[in-house]
């Protein structure tokens, strides 16, 4: 399996967002966390997520102390979530994060306040160099995180930096709620709040500001930041009543010195004596009834590093520690991190090997306070694996990178990063834990001391963290394609259940750039990251199966930007690390009279016709992406990052959005190929562009824009050729930074597919946005030229599979076709099907063609097939319809 990337926006689009934020210069300055905008036109939409399931790295896991079921998530660059018990699901709660803070959607540290339970403190930030321009800042929420507001600091807080699997950072006194601390990055130091949030002040008397790097000699200041202070750690059993808490243990990022203590409720704090030295401190966690501190240490930050690690424990009473490892640290290959105890019984006491990436991650637990220690899994005879637990992953079955290791690699994993890891509170059997993909539980964890085996399932519903870097919407096969950071993307067949897995054969780290042929919908070129192999895959079949294209030109560093000729018998490449490439498919030959690092695209009517972009000038092709020509067109971007897409169905319409706020900045419009470019004057800003299906009434193809117009950020649509323009999102739905990619729906007026940096693809529809109609019911509407064979091919208690023939009886073929019938008993349910998309509303069934088979000439038929759920009835339809008219049943 393949180790995911840290996830970075990239230089240009960083320098872009850098131009917008503005930031308050006190951290005493209260405000709301996002002010209402301007009101302009707008529509009301309703948003979901495309559902993944996860897809990102969750370093934070947090249960309120005092209420069941109360629990959060942490996400390094997709805000944080609430658990919805009922629901077994995560609910968002930093939606309403606008452009100009993307970077508050990296959460550094959560804190649920056990006084009052519906309070809840996130410190947000997501880079400490100046990838982020923006300052961090500390929200709170008096209503569980549906609404926030906001304290601006005067420092940085990095969601995805180095160390951000460590702390909490954040905490709340136990006993007055009103105090906070917050261990600060960059050598900040120590923190409080003593007004429950509103206003922070530096803690004077806190001696040591951390010394630890990942790579001091980094010029880029990521892996150079000081990592900080890194833990605040409460001793509930020092305070009564209201009374702030007396003793609080902080953690350091500092090898000799890496934990503090404070007896007299933070005015005066010692390095405490006796203490383990030549690690850094990633997790603590006090069991009061015991007396026992527990701290996990690892020799680096993490969360990829890591190669030797040590857990001890002291005792609070008498300030003994003792080495409680349950591995020698001779014998580590790893560092410890995710660390929780049973506060149901206090003895019982877990730990992970966060960077143990082979074969598998480590979970030890103990129920003798540290004494002894038994692994999750561990080696029968090697390379063979004994496992107290079996993994479910049905509900994302893509956690198994379609991947067949050998011993003793085992897929899915166990995990990998898994710095976050606790045992709730309030039930002893249930246990989360995160990973760089997902959030991992149990709901009997107390088999693994009996004997048993424990189930281990996702459970990540609701928590979508994915970076999108493309997305497209054909007009056939598929509603939606994704180019995802870290997982590659995925094959959307339906939207509201988690594709079965992502794009492999071959598996990218990371797919930059998607694109279809548009009279060839079947035919789908991606492009992306690879550690080894080929930078490009194909697929003839709408992106359901893949292969590599022809070997990469020498230099290739990087997927770059890929696109598909409107036949599908071209591509032109614009990789990484070496110049524009066109091809076929099996080999790749040097364009001319086109810059390297252009962005790409094809004309969507014309197949020898290709464009290109860099530096305020466009390019054109007339031969297939041999030659390119630049065009006399004048004032658009010279930089900033630009994005453009040729009109469906229309030879030489092009849309162009982008730029930078140090020069020209907005959206463009050709109708001669690129040869001209209109301004439109109504658009302030624009950073992406995408089609989807005309309104009703009109001809010219619906336009979105993520863009600034009328002086508001958001999501906007056009539907007369951009004359004028209509907000579709609202404040609460703003999902930070979304300028990658947007596209709607070719089949379903009004539907938008929206590209988010950490918060996955999200979809919205209008009060008026209906599926494709698969028709009426059977019987309405007169007679179709078509005739319908309905065969049940196989039966068995509960089940049965059978077989349609769709006959075109007319004079003329068809293009694509939407079969509907009715079941006559609610139990008949289809459960799969092959060679059709078939969807299924109670007893109404709607199957739809795949990209292969749409085209049915006259006398032709199709015959696809499923297998159904049934009780003892198993009745076959009298009626179905095509296009709203009735089918002869033979």
């Amino acid at each position: 399996m393949r180790r995911p990337r840290t996830r970075l926006l990239t230089a240009a689009v960083l320098a872009l967002a850098a131009g917008l934020l503005t930031h308050s210069q006190a951290a005493q300055a209260d405000r709301p966390a996002d002010p209402p905008a301007a009101r302009i036109a707008a529509d009301t939409y309703t948003w979901k997520n495309a559902r993944i399931d996860g897809g990102g790295f969750v370093p934070g896991i947090v249960f309120n102390r005092t209420e069941k079921n109360l629990a959060y998530a942490r996400t390094d660059i997709g805000g944080a979530y609430r658990w919805e018990q009922d629901t077994k699901s995560w609910t968002p709660l930093l939606d309403s994060v606008g452009w100009d803070d993307w970077g508050h959607t990296g959460v550094a540290s959560l804190a649920t306040d056990s006084v009052d339970p519906d309070r809840v403190y996130a410190a947000v930030g997501t880079y400490t160099n100046d990838w982020d321009p923006g300052r961090g800042a500390v929200l709170r929420s008096a209503d569980r995180g549906a609404t926030w507001q906001k304290t601006d600091l005067p420092f940085k807080l990095g969601g995805n930096m180095p160390g951000r699997g460590m702390g909490e950072r954040l905490a709340i006194d136990p006993h007055d709620n009103k105090v906070l601390y917050l261990a600060a990055p960059s050598g900040k130091g120590l923190w409080r709040s003593t007004d429950a949030g509103v206003t922070w002040s530096q803690v004077a008397s806190f001696p040591n500001p951390g010394n630890y790097a990942q790579d001091p000699s980094d010029t880029s200041g990521y892996a150079s930041d000081n990592q900080g202070v890194v833990s605040v750690t409460f001793d509930e059993s020092s305070g009564t009543g209201t009374d702030r808490t007396k003793t609080i243990y902080v953690g350091v990022a500092d090898k000799e010195n890496p934990l503090y203590r404070s007896t007299d409720a933070g005015a005066t704090w010692q390095r405490v004596a006796g203490q383990p030295t030549g690690y850094l401190p990633h997790k603590s966690v006090l069991d009061a009834e015991n007396g026992y501190l527990y701290v996990a240490y690892s020799d680096t930050g993490g969360p990829y590093d890591g190669g030797k690690g040590e857990v001890w424990r002291y005792t609070t009473g008498t300030g003994e520690w003792k080495d409680v490892s349950p591995v020698a640290a001779a014998d580590t290959y790893y560092g410890y991190s995710g660390l929780t105890v049973d506060r149901q019984h206090p003895g019982t006491v877990m730990v992970s090997g966060y960077s143990s990436w082979w074969p598998d991650t480590l979970i030890f637990r103990s129920t003798d306070s540290g004494g002894t220690w038994t692994k999750a899994w561990d080696y029968s005879s090697y390379p063979n694996r004994v496992n107290r637990y079996t993994m479910d992953v049905s509900s994302a079955p893509w956690l198994t990178w379609g991947a067949n290791p050998s011993p003793p690699e085992q897929s899915p994993k166990l995990g990998w990063m898994t710095e976050a890891l606790e045992i709730d509170p309030f039930d002893s059997d249930r246990m989360m834990y995160g990973t760089g993909a997902t959030i991992y539980g149990t709901q009997d964890l107390g088999k693994w001391d009996t004997g048993g085996t424990f189930t281990i399932t996702p459970m990540v519903r609701g928590l979508e963290e994915t970076a999108v870097n493309d997305l497209a919407s054909p007009p056939s096969g598929a509603p939606l394609l994704s180019a995802l950071g870290d997982i590659g993307g995925f094959r959307h067949t339906d939207l509201t259940k988690v594709p079965p897995m992502m794009f492999t054969s071959p598996n990218f780290t990371s797919s930059t750039s998607l694109d279809f042929a548009e009279d060839k919908p079947d035919v789908v070129v991606r492009a992306g990251n690879v550690d080894s192999g080929a930078h490009v895959a194909l697929s003839n079949d709408n992106g359901a199966n893949w292969y590599a294209a022809g070997a990469d030109p020498a230099g290739v560093t990087g997927g770059g930007t890929v696109a598909a000729s409107a036949d599908g018998g071209r591509f032109v490449w614009s990789p990484d690390g070496a110049g524009v490439q066109t091809g076929t498919g099996s080999s790749w030959t040097a364009s001319s009279g086109v810059p390297a690092g252009a962005v790409v695209e094809s004309d969507r009517a014309d197949a020898n016709v290709f464009y290109a972009f860099k530096s305020g000038t466009f390019y054109a092709s007339s031969d297939g992406g041999a030659t390119f020509t630049a065009k006399a067109s004048s004032g658009l971007p010279a930089d900033g990052p630009v994005r453009f897409k040729a009109v469906p169905g229309a030879e030489g319409d092009i849309w162009l959005a982008g730029g930078s706020t140090q020069g020209a900045y907005g959206l463009w419009h050709s109708t001669d190929g690129g040869a001209t470019f209109t301004r439109l004057s109504s658009v302030d800003q624009a950073d992406t562009i995408g089609f989807g299906k005309a309104a009703p009434g009109a001809t010219y193809p619906t336009l979105y824009a993520s863009a600034k117009i009328g002086g508001v950020r958001g999501i906007f649509r056009s539907t007369d050729a951009g004359t004028s323009w209509t907000r579709i999102n609202d404040d609460a739905h703003q999902w930070g930074w979304t300028g990658a990619a947007i596209t709607g729906d070719p089949r379903v007026y009004g539907r938008v597919y929206v590209s988010t940096n950490g918060r996955g693809v999200v979809y919205g529809d209008t009060a008026g946005t209906t599926d494709p109609d698969p028709g009426p019911d059977p019987g309405d509407g007169g007679d179709a030229a078509c005739t319908v064979a309905y065969k049940i091919t196989n039966e068995w208690p509960g089940g049965f599979q059978a077989d349609v023939t769709l006959t075109n009886t007319a004079t003329a073929p068809w293009d694509g076709w939407t079969l509907g019938w009715s079941f006559d008993d609610a139990a008949q349910k289809v459960t799969q099907a092959w060679n059709a998309e078939v969807t299924q509303t109670g007893t109404k069934v709607t199957a739809r063609n795949v990209g292969w088979n749409g085209k049915v000439a006259p006398g032709s038929a199709v015959t696809f097939g499923f297998t159904g759920d049934r009780a003892t009835a198993n009745g076959k339809p009298g009626a179905f319809t095509l296009a709203g008219k009735t089918c002869t049943v033979v």
